[in-house]
């Protein structure tokens, strides 16, 4: 794991919490740029694929300008 995606990671605790703690819930890529202080629009979205990749999350991309994308956090309990 690099700077980058601990970062967003991050970012996405910000945005879990903004939510109320709801599993899943509804991220947009500029929120989490600005959150994560990710410039480039391939990094985020290498960066985000690859914690999908990992297990850190699970990430359903929306494609709808207007609808955020969702991201599950794992069943870590067991």
């Amino acid at each position: 794991m690099l700077a980058t995606h601990m970062s967003l990671f991050a970012g996405l605790f910000v945005c879990w919490q903004r939510s109320g703690f709801e599993n899943p819930f509804s991220v947009n890529r500029k929120t989490l740029m600005a959150y994560s202080r990710i410039a480039s629009v391939a990094t985020y979205h290498k960066c985000i694929r690859e914690l999908d990749e990992f297990g850190y999350i699970r990430y359903q991309p929306s494609y709808h300008p207007k609808e955020g994308s969702l991201v599950y956090w794992p069943d870590w309990s067991g």
